[in-house]
């Protein structure tokens, strides 16, 4: 980020690994970011690696460009992202313009480029985001939404505008942003957009209604939506989950448990559970350990509802020698989806079972319990601040609809921006 261009003659095979390295890490960052098992100083660290290896593309001047150029000839969401973020800390509009072209039909090009202009500071793509914000070109308005969004920065009239562009993929941009933001003005008519024939523009207004205080609307449709077979529909459920209140939460996972076998608890009961925080349900939880495909995910979402670390204070066990089916390296096996569990620890249903009994009390029945404590401004920036990814969604959210208008904090921002909002806070 402050590297000084090196008037010494370059070691290409140096520049190649970095420049793949750069790629490489973008995309394991993807991963963390939503995993289970990480915190923020996890991110961190990898920031930092991925931060190194854009400053040894930036020593290399033109040619270290260069060579992430010649890498999107296999376009990816890494290689994008290596060339995009060494091509606006070199102000190099060639190369910067050859990513939005394959952006403009490529959808891993385009979530590389987006990645790029929210790693650098706000100050750095300010220049970028001006001219994009009112192109002609949709897609170029639509980066400029995300990254204005990722960025915390109000797009203005701009965003209001684009709530009723006659591009789709705008309009779900805009009121996305609009939700992030606390937008609160374009309550209304991010409500409206509900409507919407798009499916993801009419998720997203549902999402973001619900963040600007507009639950009584909000709530039916996303439990519409819930049931759908869309990619958001965990999602929905979640946020409806967390919106409504707890009675009204408790009977809505109640539904999600009348769609599950009695004799076999699905999983996505299981999440519900979490995302509900009813400590009276713990029991349950610790019972559904001895299904091995259920017990990494019933612990996760006893430490959701608890904010006890198995791993911490010795609640876990050893993996068992043959693990669930699922995923696995077999050529032959057409599974490759990840395994959602991966990374989770392996709970110790006995000493979960004496350590419930030791600690029940702590945890009031008949409200809401979030990783220890009740929903609250304050334990949403001690969550925000120790938790895992997965556990910091929930709090950014939870500081939302407590506050409706309040920007949501944005979890996969880089990590030394993150932390600087967070001292910001205290």
């Amino acid at each position: 980020m402050n590297a000084q261009l090196s008037p010494r003659p370059i070691v290409p095979i140096v520049v190649l690994q970095h420049c793949e390295d750069s790629a490489m890490l973008r995309h394991i960052r993807s991963v963390l970011v939503r995993a289970p098992h990480v915190k923020l100083h996890h991110l961190r660290r990898l920031d930092d690696r991925i931060a190194a290896n854009l400053d040894g593309v930036a020593v290399a001047g033109d040619a270290g460009r260069a060579m992430c150029a010649s890498a999107l000839d296999r376009p990816g969401t890494g290689q994008a992202f290596a060339l995009a973020a060494a091509a606006i800390e070199a102000a190099d509009p060639a190369r910067l313009a050859r990513v939005f072209a394959l952006a403009a039909t490529l959808p891993a090009v385009r979530r590389g480029l987006l990645s790029a202009l929210g790693w650098w500071p706000a100050a750095s793509v300010w220049p970028l985001l001006q001219p994009l914000l009112h192109s002609h070109e949709p897609l170029h308005r639509e980066l400029a939404l995300c990254a204005h969004r990722l960025h915390g920065l109000d797009p203005g009239t701009a965003l209001a505008s684009a709530l009723h562009d006659t591009h789709a993929t705008l309009r779900a941009a805009a009121v996305r942003a609009a939700g992030e933001l606390g937008r609160i003005d374009l309550a209304d008519a991010v409500a409206e957009a509900m409507d919407d024939d798009d499916a993801a523009t009419a998720f997203h207004a549902a999402r973001a209604a619900c963040l600007l205080g507009r639950r009584h609307r909000a709530l039916p449709r996303l439990w519409q939506q819930q049931a759908g077979d869309e990619p958001w529909v965990d999602a929905a459920l979640a946020l409806a989950i967390q919106a409504a209140d707890f009675g009204h939460a408790q009977d809505l996972v109640r539904a999600v448990a009348k769609a599950a076998p009695p004799s076999a608890p699905g999983r996505r009961l299981v999440r519900a559970v979490g995302w509900l925080g009813d400590s009276a349900l713990v029991p349950w939880l610790i019972e559904l350990m001895d299904q091995p495909h259920l017990t990494r995910l019933a612990g996760e979402s006893l430490s959701l509802i608890t904010g006890v670390d198995l791993a911490a204070l010795d609640l876990e066990v050893k993996p068992p020698a043959v693990l669930p089916a699922g995923p696995n390296d077999d050529p032959a096996d057409n599974d490759v989806a990840l395994d959602e569990d991966d990374s989770l620890p392996w709970p110790d249903a006995a000493k979960l079972h004496t350590w419930w009994t030791a600690n029940a009390q702590r945890f009031p029945r008949g409200s809401r319990c979030f990783v220890g404590a009740a929903p609250g401004a304050a334990h949403s920036v001690q969550v925000l601040t120790s938790g895992y990814q997965r556990q910091r969604a929930l709090a950014a959210r939870w500081a939302c609809l407590q506050n409706p208008g309040t920007a949501l904090f944005n979890i996969a921002a880089p990590a030394w921006r993150q932390k600087q909002a967070l001292a910001a806070t205290a």
